[in-house]
């Protein structure tokens, strides 16, 4: 394997780079100017150092350093200027052999972007500064930006449709500063004058925002410079396409008129003939006279009324745009901040991804160094098998996480599903032990004739036994009679006064049973409906370490079912008397014996 041979100042550069706070790279990065300065223009020598600089992402760390906030970077404006005119000199002349797409259509517009963006925040510093001496830094620090913009659309002259649809562009060139316009109109003069073909490849609304503002200069300024450089684009775009001299002829008809008056008789009356004379055409004059005065006129009418009308509402609208000049300066900030602070998270963590790529880089370049060729194939295997192991491994647990959460409704109605039919038998087996309980005085289903004749043999022969002695002891048969009868009542009180007691006890283990098979049922649900780990607040612990909220639950439930069925009218009630599982009452054992008297009616 052939050994890759890497400059040594750059892997030093880009070491120093990783193991270097955040807040020192940029400065660090200046160091590659000196790097680049110190091979010749146009040598293979240059060509290897910027080819090492990109594969090391040295380049989009810098573009990243372009976009943050200018008060966190050490040196100011003075940094990202030398930064910016790194870029370009780096980009400038280079020709990577791997990731070519990935360099042209995005590091390349990236870059030029930049600038854009770095050349509003100066033009918009350098309007609104007051002193003289922090003008001239703005403004120098401008011009080196958009240096640094000509070179790199000099060296690649396929961004020069992109820069000139750019609305970035386009609010630089809109402006009414002399010294930035001057700069931005120069720029647009060194694109034309490399390539002016792709001026009708743009859109339709971005050229005629350039005319438009190309023409309102010259209607509006009145320094040398701006008119000078005006009419030198707007002729040298009439020149090398007639498309757009004929828009030029249709689009604004009082050009020529406005240039004749306005700018004859200057130190640029060789380019204005010239101008005048392409505009010039058989015709051409009198309607041009036509459309000035009627146009005139319009605005004349036009202005009237809106300045009639703006009179008029001026008092009351006064108060209104303030308050939503207030309220927009309010949002804009907002957004501007929250704007600012997604930017910050996104530059950061291109940091950290670029940062990891270039470790991962530097060690695989160790490796090379490290392992020897011959096994290095076995060692790639084994490091590829060891990451499909880890990749298998995270995807199972995703794949199983998922089922879970997706079988965990289906779980949940199967188990209220149980619980339901458990519930339904077991009240179907208690209405059918009560049916039976019911109808226990019936005699039995399963006695025959055979059987009926038997017992009825039986009945007849005990009758003529005892018909003898009933004669002799009838006074003594009722005497004995009562007292059996007292001591049979006696037994069959206590004996029904033992089951109904069974029957209390058995009723209160029964309750007790519900209760726990509530509470059982009700902390089934609790875990069943448990939120995530991650989705919990705080309070849902309390509800599993309270064991008496469900057993208060269910009190409260029987409670609610008891008060509805005390509110009941009494008619409802006469069907559930055999039902019900309640204690007879003590009054009601004590029931007068001559009603139970088996010999007879008690004697008074």
């Amino acid at each position: 394997m052939e050994s890759i041979i890497v400059d040594p100042r750059i892997l030093t550069l880009a070491t120093e780079i990783t193991e270097s706070p955040e807040q020192n790279v940029p400065v660090i990065m200046l160091k590659l100017k000196e790097i680049l300065n110190s091979a010749p223009l146009g040598s293979s020598e240059l060509k290897k150092i910027k080819q090492d600089i990109y594969c090391y992402d040295l380049i989009q760390y810098c573009l990243l350093v372009l976009r943050k906030d200018v008060t966190k970077i050490q040196g100011g404006w003075m940094t990202i200027s030398q930064l910016a005119q790194i870029v370009s000199q780096c980009c400038v002349g280079l020709e990577p052999t791997e990731d070519a797409e990935e360099f042209y259509n995005k590091l390349l517009p990236s870059a030029a972007e930049n600038f854009l963006v770095l050349g509003r925040r100066l033009q918009k510093y350098y309007i609104s500064a007051l002193e003289d001496e922090e003008k001239d830094k703005f403004l120098l620090h401008f011009q080196s930006v958009i240096d640094s913009l000509c070179w790199l659309l000099r060296g690649h002259i396929q961004l020069t449709k992109y820069v000139l649809q750019s609305d970035h562009f386009l609010h630089l060139f809109l402006t009414d500063d002399v010294e930035t316009g001057s700069a931005v109109m120069n720029v647009l003069q060194n694109i034309l004058q490399v390539k002016s073909g792709d001026l009708l490849m743009i859109k339709e609304k971005a050229l005629h925002s350039i005319l438009d503002e190309l023409v309102f200069k010259l209607s509006s300024s009145t320094s040398l410079v701006i008119g000078s450089v005006a009419i030198k684009l707007l002729l040298l775009m009439a020149k090398s396409q007639p498309e757009i001299m004929m828009l030029l002829r249709s689009r604004y008809t009082g050009l020529k008129s406005m240039l004749s008056k306005q700018w004859s008789g200057k130190e640029i009356d060789q380019e204005l003939k010239q101008l005048l004379s392409l505009l010039s055409s058989e015709g051409y004059q009198e309607e041009d006279q036509k459309f000035y005065q009627a146009a005139c006129k319009i605005q004349a009418a036009w202005k009237g009324f809106q300045t009639r009308k703006r009179m008029k509402k001026l008092p009351y609208v006064v108060t209104t745009l303030q308050r939503n000049f207030r309220n927009k300066r309010e949002q804009q900030l907002l957004k501007l901040k929250k704007q600012k602070e997604e930017e910050d998270l996104r530059l950061q963590l291109q940091l950290q991804r670029h940062r990891a790529i270039r470790i991962s880089r530097e060690h695989r370049l160790n490796l090379l160094e490290i392992v020897h060729p011959g096994q290095m194939g076995k060692h790639i295997q084994e490091m590829e098998e060891k990451s499909a192991l880890i990749i298998q491994k995270h995807w199972r647990g995703y794949r199983e996480r998922k089922n879970f959460h997706q079988q965990k409704q289906s779980l949940k109605e199967y188990k209220a599903a149980v619980i339901l039919q458990r519930a339904a038998l077991k009240f179907l087996r208690k209405c059918q032990k009560k049916k039976k309980m019911s109808y226990s005085w019936r005699g039995l289903p399963e006695l025959t004739d055979a059987r009926r004749m038997e017992l009825k043999q039986h009945v007849d022969d005990y009758i003529k036994r005892h018909s003898l002695d009933s004669s002799n002891q009838e006074t003594q048969g009722s005497e004995m009679s009562d007292v059996a009868s007292r001591e049979l009542h006696t037994q069959a009180q206590e004996r029904l006064g033992h089951y109904l007691l069974g029957r209390a006890l058995e009723g209160r283990a029964q309750q007790r049973r519900e209760a726990l098979q509530a509470q059982i049922s009700t902390n089934i649900e609790q875990l069943m409906s448990a939120p995530h780990l991650r989705e919990t607040t705080g309070q849902e612990p309390e509800l599993f370490i309270s064991r008496s909220r469900p057993v208060a639950t269910r009190a409260k439930q029987a409670h609610l079912a008891t008060l509805i069925e005390k509110q009941s009218p009494w008619w409802k009630k006469l069907g559930d008397e055999v039902e019900d599982e309640e204690v007879i009452p003590k009054e009601a054992l004590n029931i007068d014996l001559g009603t139970l008297f088996i010999g007879g009616s008690k004697s008074p």
